[in-house]
Order: C-alpha cells, then structure tokens, then sequence
C-alpha cells in the first residue's frame, strides 16, 4: 500500500504539464475549500475549478474497474466509502460556488485538457 501514491501519479504530472504549456496557472494537491479535509489534484483558486484524476481501481471506474479477489468484502466497501466521498466533494464544492471536474486516469491526456479548458471557459 506504500507503494500506492497519493500524488503526482502519471496521469496528473500529464495533465499538468499539458495545461502549464497552454499557460495556465494552478495549485497543486490543495484544499479548495480550506474547512473541508479534501484535497483537489489541480485547484484554480481565482476562477473557482477543482480537477480531480481519479485512479480506475480507486474510485471504481465504470470502464476499468474490476473486483477484488481476495477481501472482496473489505475492498468493495473501501471502493464505495470512496465513491461516496467523491459524491459528497462534488456537492459540497458546487454548494460552495465552485466548478468541480473529474476526469479518469485512463483518459487521453488531450481530452482532459480540453475538459479542463472548457469548464474554465465556461466562467
């Protein structure tokens, strides 16, 4: 599980260095919202927008995930303790004004950063 990290996966350092070259600027692995113990992978603090690259087995992709074989129990239970939690940032972030995007480790790093452009744009 150490070996499991938290931060600066492949996918973001992608994503990151995609949308660095189109000149934007970014926080990295911070709360958007200060009282909330949640960190976003990329936070865009003046235009409000929290991006989040969530790992296929983490978080349960629809696409890629596939079940445990052994402790299913234990790990279908952390799955869904975490898909909730990720429901719960979207709300709270939306309730608080902030744009929230999500995008899967296995999508095109192209894709992503006109995911992420668009959802800036729309400001």
């Amino acid at each position: 599980m150490t070996a499991n990290k938290g931060r600066d996966t492949k996918p973001e350092r992608l994503l990151r260095s995609a949308l660095y070259r189109q000149g934007l600027r970014y926080r990295v692995n911070a709360r958007p919202l200060p009282d909330l113990r949640r960190t976003a992978d990329l936070v865009f603090t003046k235009a409000r927008v929290a991006v989040f690259v969530d790992g296929c087995y983490w978080h349960g992709c629809p696409d890629h995930y596939r079940p445990a074989t052994r402790r299913s129990a234990f790990w279908s239970q952390k799955i869904q303790g975490n898909q909730a939690r990720d429901a719960d940032t979207n709300t709270r972030l939306r309730e608080a004004g902030w744009t929230v995007v999500r995008v899967w480790e296995h999508e095109a790093t192209d894709a992503a950063t006109a995911k992420v452009i668009a959802a800036l744009k729309a400001l």
